[in-house]
């Protein structure tokens, strides 16, 4: 028996956000109560903890928003001269708001992804990162910083020729480098790849990297002992890597690529070398539905493709068949300059064609680039920021609910069996499988040697008081309609 082909495949962990919408939430766990007075005090107490929470983080929200005025791409410099800020203040400012991102960002379940490199500011994450150093950070970091959340699948069934016919020109030609030696003058002795210690997050592939890097065989993930029972395990199907036979090379195949489903990219340009002063603003985008494979995409300067094994094999084809040519008019006794020029011209010709064409399909690949940027970006700037401050509130709100309802039911618990038993709640009650982040929600909850335990609903919502939001509702429709009003409101417009 053959040595069995190892597949691509990518382990993904599980994310720590929570995918269902919050009205969703509290309906379910509702149902769940018995009693009309205590189903009517769980849904008080789930507006009322929304409320403290959005009002805890008012304040570390409003100083990050102050902070930004300062880096915006349109005013930024003018708020820095109206403050009459000098540089060194502008760095303190500067390294506040990161750290203020960085925060946001990992209360929303945003983790930190890789990319290949890019000529951008290399100067704005240095300077962070030396004063608040993280783990694992990718090599780029001192370029830019892109965030991911969620995964999903990208999936596309066509026939491929061009791309099949190219895939057998490389293979073709990396066996005849293999074979005369020339490999590894070429590309010099190959790396052996480092195991990964930690479940890859999804860490991006450029169309540029060696897919090898990234790809790992089942059979290795099997075998590690510490590997998470319920991480998700993706196959990366490409036309580079899959085996070509006559049964799929003139038929229909499938590719299918991992996906991330948000990227969040904070960058700033390098400054021109005819500008005294270095550029300060930074540039915050917000992305969905991009490729792990087109993550070149996200960035502000994008990499444009050489010619492919195809157009190479048009150049070298012409270019023999142009020489031997004329080796064999000059061979014969009277050489006629004529047939030679006419040669060499009609070679020249079918050249220069083929780079037009290639010219031409450059210019349709950036247009397509283009469309997509212009169809996955969601937002820019100050918007991405808001978004993502509601996004923290969100999140935080579901995981205290939800702890919170556990400790209702089914009675008090150590931060372990707290975890654990939310998890089998989703996943039991909504089905859906992900990584509880328990320990943003005990922050909010007491503990009593090392087990959390609740009041009473009614003695929680006695604790936490009559928030302002409830004073508004009540001084704008009434204290007869107010309870109703809010209710219908929060229904219509809660996510």
């Amino acid at each position: 028996m053959g040595k069995k082909k190892k597949k691509d495949i990518i382990r993904l962990e599980r994310e720590s956000v929570i995918p269902i919408v919050k009205r969703k939430i509290i309906s379910a766990l509702t149902n769940r109560i018995e009693g009309r007075n205590e189903k009517d005090e769980f849904v008080k107490l789930c507006q009322r903890a929304e409320y403290t929470i959005r009002a805890w983080y008012l304040l570390h929200f409003e100083e990050m928003m102050q902070l930004y005025a300062l880096f915006e791409p349109i005013h930024g410099d003018r708020k820095i001269e109206q403050h009459n800020l000098t540089p060194e203040d502008v760095d303190i400012c500067e390294r506040h708001f990161l750290n203020c991102l960085f925060q946001v960002m990992e209360r929303s379940n945003f983790k930190i992804t890789t990319d290949d490199e890019i000529d951008l500011d290399k100067k704005l994450f240095t300077k962070y990162f030396s004063k608040h150093p993280k783990d694992n950070l990718p090599h780029f970091a001192d370029k830019y910083i892109i965030f991911r959340r969620g995964f999903g699948i990208d999936q596309m069934t066509a026939y491929f020729i061009k791309h099949k016919i190219n895939t057998i020109i490389m293979r073709l030609w990396m066996l005849i480098l293999t074979i005369t030696g020339l490999k590894w003058l070429l590309f010099g002795k190959k790396k052996k790849r480092r195991r990964p210690e930690q479940p890859l997050d999804g860490d991006g592939l450029s169309r540029q990297e060696d897919p090898t890097t990234i790809g790992v065989s089942i059979d290795d993930m099997v075998d590690d002992d510490d590997d998470d029972e319920d991480d998700l395990f993706v196959e990366r199907i490409r036309i580079e890597k899959m085996p070509l036979s006559f049964s799929n090379l003139f038929g229909k195949v499938t590719i299918q690529e991992p996906t991330f489903d948000r990227i969040i990219v904070v960058y700033r340009r390098e400054s021109s070398s005819d500008k005294k002063e270095t550029e300060r603003n930074m540039y915050v985008k917000h992305f969905k539905g991009i490729p792990m494979a087109d993550m070149e995409i996200v960035l502000p300067e994008k990499k444009n493709p050489g010619l492919t094994p195809m157009d190479w094999v048009k150049f070298l084809v012409s270019a023999l068949i142009g020489l031997a040519t004329v080796v064999g008019s000059l061979s014969v006794k009277k050489v006629d300059i004529r047939v030679i020029f006419a040669i060499l011209t009609s070679v020249g010709g079918y050249c220069v064609k083929t780079y037009f064409t290639f010219q031409s399909n450059l210019v349709s690949y950036q247009s397509l680039i283009t469309q997509s940027v212009y169809d996955k970006q969601l937002d820019s700037g100050r918007g991405t920021l808001l978004h993502l401050c509601d996004e923290v509130i969100q999140q935080e709100v579901k995981e205290v609910i939800i702890s919170f309802f556990i400790l209702i039911e089914q009675g008090e618990a150590t931060r372990q069996e707290l975890d654990g038993r939310c998890e089998d709640l989703l996943k039991a009650e909504f089905g859906e499988n992900c990584n509880f982040d328990v320990d943003d929600a005990l922050q909010k909850l007491e503990d009593d040697n090392g087990k959390y335990r609740c009041v009473g609903l009614r003695e929680a919502n006695d604790i936490i008081g009559t928030t302002t939001e409830e004073v508004v509702l009540k001084a704008t429709c009434g204290v007869a309609a107010s309870t109703t009003d809010a209710t219908t409101t929060t229904n219509l417009l809660d996510y």
